[in-house]
């Protein structure tokens, strides 16, 4: 029973990548966590995330702004990801959680009372990436972020979306070779295996409702999104603080 329920998890939370571009392991991360240790879910939700977004990001490639991505995006990203990653065992797994969350909530809200958000400056934009990469790697969950620093660069939908999901495929391309390494990845195989299916079936549905959803309701998606995912993350991480 705790396994179907995962994989109604599964199946939302890339439908909902599929649609937006990101969500999928920080939503998936979240519901599953009420039925399973947080932990020990997160390479199986990383390496899942592979099999997604690489056909997404081959079949939408033409969409993909390099420019932004590689000189800005993937490397202050990586850089945040690889810090996270190593700052990990010194942080307190629940009040990170919470202070992430909290800093979600304030960011979406912020973006969804505004009726035009203003641009970024450069270098608070690029402090925020760098966030997003750091809270990638402590709890794979860089999205958030790393939505509210480029939900402002004036992309349509298309190009957001494509260039959102080859930034997670890099980025969980990566720790997925890390969780093989450091043997946190063979005890899932099976897992793995099963949920699938809850992929494809997610990832068909989120593509098929992202070209029917018009750019001011996909934005608004997008933050509401934000406020969502930063509730469920602040209620489950209460009880570790208390």
């Amino acid at each position: 029973m705790a396994w179907l329920w995962v994989g109604f998890a599964v199946t939302m939370a890339y439908g909902i990548e599929a649609m937006t571009g990101f969500g999928s392991i920080v939503l998936a991360l979240s519901l599953s966590a009420l039925v399973f240790d947080l932990q020990s879910l997160v390479p199986v939700m990383v390496s899942l995330n592979i099999l997604m977004t690489g056909p997404l990001v081959i079949r939408h490639r033409a969409h993909i702004q390099w420019p932004l991505l590689l000189t800005r995006v993937l490397p202050l990203m990586l850089a945040g990801t690889a810090a996270g990653i190593m700052i990990t065992p010194y942080v307190p797994a629940g009040w990170a959680k919470f202070l992430f969350a909290l800093l979600i909530i304030w960011f979406a809200l912020r973006a969804v009372l505004q009726q035009q958000p203003p641009a970024m400056p450069p270098l608070r934009r690029d402090i925020t990436i760098g966030g997003a990469g750091i809270t990638h790697g402590l709890f794979a969950s860089g999205g958030p972020l790393l939505v509210y620093a480029i939900a402002r660069l004036g992309l349509n939908k298309s190009q957001f979306r494509a260039t959102l999901l080859t930034v997670w495929l890099t980025l969980n391309a990566a720790m997925t070779l890390w969780f093989f390494i450091s043997g946190r990845l063979q005890q899932h195989y099976q897992h793995i295996l099963w949920l699938i299916p809850c992929v494809v079936v997610g990832a068909l549905a989120g593509n098929a409702l992202h070209h029917k959803i018009n750019e001011a309701v996909f934005l608004r998606i997008v933050f509401m999104l934000l406020l969502v995912v930063g509730g469920i993350l602040a209620a489950l991480s209460l009880p570790a603080l208390l």
